[in-house]
């Protein structure tokens, strides 16, 4: 490879899927993080790839709708490149009737129609789903990867493209071209812009279901997400909070919903993770020149990372190489929020 050296701090879903994407650009690519990939933030997620459901239940994803699902529409392509699983099962939402309706005008104002199933369909889709649950909202918009796993085939991927990894922290660009920082909040030292960014923590559950298999339900507070042998049931959302010590009352909330769509899991032998994520002020990310010569931003996915990941990863390659970012870099230029007066740098 003869193209730019880059350094990148951080080894979560972004920063592997700009690793990737900038070694397949011929770039020489070492990726740092000090910490081992079951503490990172991205293996502390389900995996949402859910453009859909995301804007309909978050309000401050609800602007960002067209982005999201273009990204989400890259995965496929990167899921064949690293050999990551994509799920395409589709997402259901079962609840009370007035939450089921509220979901409903939801999807067809971002120009869906939900798929309407009886109870008995919605079971066949989600093995274990409550009998008192007389029907649930299909939307075939949403999709899945296991954050683990995902994780783990990315970085082969991008070591089998030429990728070096070092187990440790990154305080200066060094002799690199490109420092590319995609960590979490708590790293301002290495951009001026990283200071806008404010720590959300997150706690999800994961509940021994070996029943679990079928569709992501959401609920009226939280998601179940079966996996191999688990129902991953998440997840909270507490700004502006750093610790990233679990706290066990953060589970009960999500048991109690998990037991109300799936009875046989309100027993279930269960282990509850945390996670910091790192939000941008509009809940966009940073992606592009910080004003500190020579180092790149992708930082601030909020709940999204996975989500994201391609998208990111493409304009991460772009800027790079100096090609043209395409029609959502703009959107994501750290510029946005700068001081008036100060410069960027390309």
């Amino acid at each position: 490879m003869s193209g730019p050296v880059v350094t990148i701090a951080g080894a979560g879903a972004l920063g592997l899927g700009a690793a990737l994407a900038l070694a397949d650009a011929g770039c020489r690519v070492t990726v740092c993080d000090p910490a081992a990939p079951a503490a990172n933030a991205s293996g502390v997620a389900a995996g949402m790839i859910a453009p859909a459901f995301e804007a309909v239940l978050d309000p401050q994803a609800r602007p960002h709708f067209e982005l999201l699902l273009a990204a989400r529409d890259l995965w496929p392509a990167l899921a064949e490149r690293a050999g990551v699983e994509l799920r395409r099962d589709g997402a259901l939402a079962a609840g009370d009737e007035a939450w089921l309706e509220e979901v409903a005008r939801g999807l067809a104002a971002l120009g869906f129609r939900a798929m309407e199933l009886p109870g008995s369909a919605a079971r066949a889709m989600a093995p274990g789903l409550s009998e008192d649950l007389p029907r649930a909202l299909l939307t075939r918009e949403d999709w899945r990867i296991e954050a683990a796993q995902a994780l783990g085939r990315l970085r082969a991927a991008a070591e089998a493209a030429g990728v070096a990894f070092r187990a440790e922290a990154v305080r200066e660009r060094g002799g690199a071209d490109v420092l590319m920082v995609a960590t979490g909040a708590g790293e301002a030292d290495l951009a001026p812009e990283l200071s806008v960014l404010s720590p959300i923590k997150g706690h999800i559950l994961r509940l021994a279901a070996p029943w679990a298999a079928g569709a992501v339900v959401r609920g009226q507070g939280a998601y179940a997400a079966p996996g191999a042998g688990t129902m991953t049931v998440g997840a909270t959302m507490e700004a502006g909070v750093a610790d990233p010590a679990v706290d066990p009352a953060k589970g009960e909330p999500l048991r109690a919903v998990a037991a109300r769509l799936f009875p046989a899991l309100a027993e279930a032998p269960s282990t509850l993770a945390a996670g910091i994520r790192a939000a941008t002020p509009d809940g966009l990310p940073m992606v592009g020149w910080s004003e500190a010569p020579g180092v790149l931003l992708a930082v601030g996915a909020r709940r999204n990372g996975w989500l994201l990941a391609p998208l990111v990863a493409q304009v991460v390659a772009a800027c790079v190489t100096g090609r043209d970012p395409g029609a959502y870099g703009p959107r994501f230029d750290p510029a946005r929020f700068r001081k008036p007066g100060l410069r960027g740098t390309a």
